[in-house]
This record gives structure tokens, sequence and C-alpha cells, in this order.
């Protein structure tokens, strides 16, 4: 008998998504000079959100809100220095490594467990069938 692994691909895509839109009503925060601008912000909260919820469905929950709040933070922060004139330090560049280091440990975690719980759901399958 055959474990079919499921792909966790689609659900790494919803993260990706999730986190693009985060960007973008962030964005949509600093340039909103109208009021119709927030219908569009807040149609992004919404997919934004919908896509969070999607991506947890498959992956870990705690790995999924590092990833994207990760990258929520230093996309904000790349924004805020690339578009809007923020100043850049030091101590702003270590901290950003750390979040980058952590978000990559994680999902390193994540894979390690993955393929963990892959070894125990074989070994008990060949168990079954002896």
């Amino acid at each position: 008998m055959v474990v079919k692994k499921e792909s966790k691909a689609k659900y790494w895509i919803y993260v990706a998504l999730t986190s693009f839109f985060e960007l973008v009503w962030i964005f949509g925060f600093n340039v909103a000079s109208e009021w119709w601008h927030w219908i569009f912000i807040i149609s992004f909260i919404f997919l934004d959100l919908h896509f969070l919820a999607r991506a947890v469905e498959g992956l870990p929950g705690g790995t999924v809100y590092a990833v994207f709040a990760g990258v929520g933070t230093i996309g904000t922060f790349l924004m805020d220095v690339y578009l809007f004139g923020e100043h850049i330090s030091l101590a702003k560049i270590f901290f950003i490594a750390l979040i980058i280091v952590g978000v990559v440990g994680l999902k390193l975690a994540d894979d390690e467990a993955e393929k963990k719980e892959l070894k125990q759901q074989v070994t008990r399958v060949e168990g079954v069938e002896q």
C-alpha cells in the first residue's frame, strides 16, 4: 500500500498570496486620499484574510502566522524605505535579518516535522500489511 502525501505547495501559495495582499492594503493605508480608495483597501483586507484562512487549512497555524507576519514586517519596512523615504539603521537591518532567520527556521522545522509524520505513517502501514 502506498501512502499518499498531500502536496503542501498550494498552501504555501496561499501564504504568499496573503502576504502580498497584506502589503497591498498597508500600501493603501499610506496613499489613500479619497473616501473611495477605502473600498479597495477593505476589499484587499478581505482577500488577505481569505487566503490566510485557506493557508491554515493545510499548514500549522503558528508557522503560517509567523511567515505572514515576518513577510508583512519586512515588506512594510522595505516599502517604507524605498517608497516613502524611511531611514535605514544597522539596528533595523539586524532585526530584519533576525526575522528572516526565524521565518526560515520555522519553515525548516515544519519540513522536518512533515518528514517525521510521513515516516510514522509508512511504518504504521507496513505494520498493518504484515
